[in-house]
């Protein structure tokens, strides 16, 4: 009753779900959906992965479903999507993701009124998914399909984009979240801001290096010579993708799929976090795709499956260690804080676990860093003085 009383209102499909979850068991049934839907979106990214593989009639070096399960293993077991799994409101990700994929794989066989159906269920999940219809006119570049058959085969995907732009004019929950997105920060912070936010990504949880569900991630105070470096490869990879459509039209499509697919959560529109590990969901499937073929196609013999294996097992590792950060709250926000010493807000939600955990001393010392790092913390300051009554 609580959720059709809230209709309309933004991400319907998503908010579903979780109601769904919440009349028929505790937190299993979450953490079950969440799994179920990454297994199936892995599953998707393999056909998809098969399908552009078939498409280089000019590389049969590649076995397409070779390809494809090397580029479906590498997505489904990478460390970074463990935001999108394990931390339950990740959903929003996942779900909107196998609409996504659905719709995609819909629209290159063929079928644009399930694609387009797809792509409406994705927006219901995710406000993100506007990208499908220029995904789909990215992967006809690497079939023979001219431009203006594609174009009007994407007819009802325009009419659901053009439904889905009413929509957020005119339900007030998506006029809310736009106004507050635009009150942020200027376009001008918004985009130095994220030239931090996609190197964070690209150099960070992708390499392996780091993955932080609240990174520190600091608003430049202006142009720098290091900022101005970042822009320029993160421009050039822009140009590189362009640059392989003439020659490899793989590489080139799989580039440009990595930059769509971060353009809308960092872009033009500001959003309170600059960057966090989730956004690669989608994105990393460009990456995957690169990485499978370049196993496939440069290693001689029987290295190939034993490296695929063994990157694998190394990636499976990463991800049962950073699920271990989530098996409770002082964890999570334990590994939060060692990661992101500087910043308020984790030592806030450490010192909000300790609470609940019957800590008040841990709790305590937890809001005191919070506020020493930030003194205009209210939330850390309500926090604290609500400890200190408990405590009396």
């Amino acid at each position: 009753g609580a959720w059709f009383d809230s209709m309309p209102g933004i991400r319907p499909l998503l908010k579903l779900s979780y109601t769904l979850n919440w009349v028929t068991g505790g937190a299993a049934g979450f953490h079950a959906v969440n799994v179920l839907l990454h297994v199936l979106n892995a599953a998707l990214v393999y056909r998809l992965a098969r399908w552009a593989a078939e498409t280089q009639a000019a590389n049969r070096a590649v076995v397409p479903a070779l390809l494809g399960l090397a580029a479906a293993l590498i997505f489904a077991l990478h460390p970074a999507q463990t935001e999108a799994v394990t931390y339950v409101s990740g959903r929003s990700v996942s779900l909107m993701a196998a609409f996504y994929l659905g719709a995609v794989l819909a629209g290159l066989q063929g079928r644009p009124v399930l694609s387009a159906l797809l792509f409406a269920a994705a927006l219901a999940a995710k406000e993100t998914a506007w990208t499908l219809p220029f995904a789909l006119m990215l992967l006809a570049m690497l079939g023979s399909q001219p431009w203006r058959s594609v174009l009007r085969s994407l007819y009802a995907h325009w009419a659901v984009l053009g439904v889905f732009a009413v929509a957020v004019l005119i339900v007030p929950g998506y006029r809310r979240l736009l106004y507050s997105s635009l009150g942020i920060r200027t376009l001008g912070e918004n985009l130095l801001a994220q030239v931090e936010g996609v190197w964070y990504l690209l150099t960070q949880p992708l390499l392996l290096l780091h993955t932080n569900i609240d990174p520190d991630i600091a608003m430049p105070q202006g142009v720098s010579a290091t900022l101005l470096v970042k822009a320029a490869i993160l421009v050039g990879l822009i140009v590189a993708g362009i640059a392989f459509l003439r020659r490899d039209r793989f590489a080139g499509v799989a580039l440009l799929w990595t930059v769509l697919h971060l353009a809308p959560t960092n872009s033009v529109l500001p959003r309170l976090d600059i960057a966090n590990d989730r956004q690669l969901y989608l994105a990393l499937i460009g990456p995957a795709l690169l990485l499978a073929r370049a196993l496939w196609t440069c290693l001689p013999g029987r290295a190939a499956p034993a490296t695929v294996c063994a990157l694998c097992v190394s990636l499976g590792a990463a991800t049962l260690a950073r699920n271990a950060d989530y098996r409770d709250e002082i964890s999570l926000w334990q590994a939060t804080v060692e990661a992101s010493p500087s910043k308020a807000r984790p030592w806030n939600n450490l010192g909000y676990a300790h609470r609940l955990a019957g800590d008040p001393d841990a709790a305590r010392a937890a809001f005191v860093r919070a506020l020493e790092i930030d003194p205009s913390f209210e939330r850390a300051r309500h926090n604290l003085q609500a400890v200190d009554r408990e405590g009396r």
